[in-house]
């Protein structure tokens, strides 16, 4: 049937003029919504995405778009989802009350007698049994509780992590290696209750957008400033889709108005919303229920005494998989892999760097490496390359040693200050622009600015990563990629918030796995904060570094055998 406009005084089939320009309007905005992105890209000239409105709002994959995964990469995130799932903790009451939440003051700790009837020796397991209580002291029933342990003497200057698991019915079990001689003092700590973790997951769920972030957009005398995300909640305003093209990575903004998508100048952080409900705050006190020490029931230390005749050595076991090493006189000591060297002077690392090009890549964590090693080197001058403090590029040069070494800070969601455009950088994008080598060392610090998002987010960054590396590795045999994990911090509400060590726990299980079995080597971060006695620091402090430093190194210049 032809469709026409209606005359003045007319009965038949028609539709008014205005009619006409509304079905036009629907048509191109359905065709616009059903193109191929890459098509639509090539077709005009700035990348601008029409949404839907979504009817279900906070609900997170409703306004989080995601490029589909390959069987094989859909597959293995099934995997990984599946391998992080935490114990559900029963529905909170609203508003909430602390009375039965977990309670670290009630809650108590036993050291296991073992098998040798409460005598231990190096090359033995202690266990620890943690029995969590409620704010009224009645036992608690179920599991879920975040709880990290450790094993010191701080006369020795020794610590060790250990493995905690849950019963999922209110105890848990602490196991930890002996290793060396004397006393040795446990500590169990309470990083949340079970009842914050599901406020935090929920959080997750419905808000991942709690963080925003903006770009200024400026051409000639005009500009605005637009919010931008992984995560763009539904409107009837276009969004500018900024999906890198080569690994599939999400990032928008919200169209300004009166400007093109291609006239963006900088990135930045925006807003925090918090929107807790009511007294849910109360579930992240520092002191009371966050980050709290509990107390053992009987005796806190036990005497390790020497090695058994006869026994066997202490199997080592994967540093992907299992407890990757601890600390001995404030030193360092791998459990597999090539011996921790000490390179304390600067002709130490010098010697060690010579000849090399070091590259970093990742987040602030990552950055203190680069002002480490350009401390530590006499001879390395840095570049002014007029880059903003925080963001970098860096490079530094000891032109003697012939030595480079380089930082870049990996892209959005970057929670750094104002970034130009131009160095909002994907990691594996750079990985793809290097030659590589027997005298390439590249190290990936990449986790702490991916806690507000799904999970999802974090696992399709670590593997397009992860192809970049296998490239890498492919066309320059003998490179040295070295892969930095998580490490614990101290926590407020609000990084509890956005970057709690829960969150962090999670996606370090999530780097593990993706890396497992490739050719790479790991600087176990989480550990190595975790079995020091300084305190949890986002930036862990200097004797922390020195000592990742040192692992790196070593796997630089393994020690020769004799």
């Amino acid at each position: 049937m032809k469709i026409r406009t209606c005359k003045r005084g007319e009965r038949s089939i028609c539709l008014p003029k205005y009619w006409i320009i509304i079905l036009f309007l629907v048509v191109l905005m359905a065709v616009l919504q059903n193109m191929d992105f890459q098509e639509l890209h090539h077709k005009v000239k700035s990348p601008i995405w029409f949404p839907s409105v979504s009817t279900t709002p906070n609900i997170h994959q409703d306004f989080c778009t995601f490029k589909p995964l390959s069987p094989e990469d859909a597959q293995e995130e099934h995997h990984l989802l599946t391998s992080i799932t935490w114990p559900e903790t029963p529905l909170l009451p609203d508003p909430l009350s602390l009375d039965q939440t977990s309670d670290p003051a009630h809650s108590t700790f036993t050291i296991l007698p073992g098998s040798r009837g409460g005598q231990w020796h190096v090359g033995d397991q202690l266990e620890v049994m943690i029995h969590m209580y409620d704010f009224q002291g009645s036992p608690k029933k179920y599991g879920g509780d975040a709880l990290i342990a450790r094993l010191h003497n701080s006369t020795l200057g020794a610590g060790v992590a250990g493995q905690v698991v849950d019963h999922l019915n209110g105890s848990y079990s602490a196991v930890f290696s002996l290793l060396w001689e004397g006393s040795a003092s446990v500590e169990v700590t309470l990083i949340h209750p079970s009842e914050a973790v599901t406020v935090l997951r929920r959080l997750t769920s419905e808000q991942p957008d709690r963080i925003s972030f903006q770009s200024f957009f400026r051409s000639g005398s005009l500009s605005q400033t637009t919010t931008c995300n992984v995560c763009l909640r539904s409107t009837q305003q276009p969004l500018c889709n900024y999906t890198d093209l080569h690994t599939g990575d999400s990032w928008f903004c919200y169209k300004p108005q009166k400007l093109n998508c291609d006239s963006r100048i900088n990135h930045s952080k925006g807003d925090f919303k918090q929107n807790l409900k009511t007294k849910e705050d109360k579930l992240f006190q520092s002191g009371v229920n966050m980050k709290v020490l509990i107390h053992a029931s009987g005796p806190d230390s036990v005497n390790i005494l020497p090695k058994k005749q006869g026994e066997p050595e202490m199997k080592s076991r994967s540093v992907n998989s299992g407890l990757s090493g601890y600390y001995y006189e404030n030193a360092w000591r791998a459990l597999s892999g090539p011996a921790v060297r000490q390179f304390s002077t600067s002709s130490a690392v010098s010697q060690c760097l010579k000849g090399k090009v070091v590259h970093l890549y990742g987040d602030s964590t990552i950055r203190q490496w680069f002002e480490h090693l350009r401390e530590t080197l006499s001879d390395l001058k840095e570049f002014d390359l007029h880059s903003p403090k925080q963001v970098g590029p860096f490079m530094a040069l000891d032109y003697a040693n012939n030595i480079l070494v380089t930082y870049r800070c990996h892209g959005p969601p970057i929670r750094f200050g104002i970034t130009p455009v131009s160095e909002l950088r994907y990691i594996a994008n750079e990985l793809d622009g290097l030659i590589g080598g027997p005298n390439t060392v590249v190290v990936i610090g990449i986790w702490s600015h991916f806690s507000t998002f799904p999970v999802e987010v974090y696992i399709r960054r670590l593997q397009s990563i992860r192809r970049a590396v296998v490239r890498l590795l492919n066309r320059g045999p003998g490179t040295l990629v070295v892969i930095r994990t998580a490490n614990l911090k101290a926590l407020t509400l609000y990084e509890a918030l956005t970057n709690s060590d829960w969150y962090s726990m999670q996606r370090d299980k999530v780097l593990r796995t993706m890396f497992k079995g490739l050719n790479v080597r790991l600087v176990d971060a989480w550990e190595m904060s975790l079995a020091h006695h300084l305190p949890h620091s986002l930036h862990p402090q200097p004797a922390i570094i020195k000592n990742m430093i040192d692992v790196l190194l070593s796997y630089t210049c393994p020690q020769k055998e004799q």
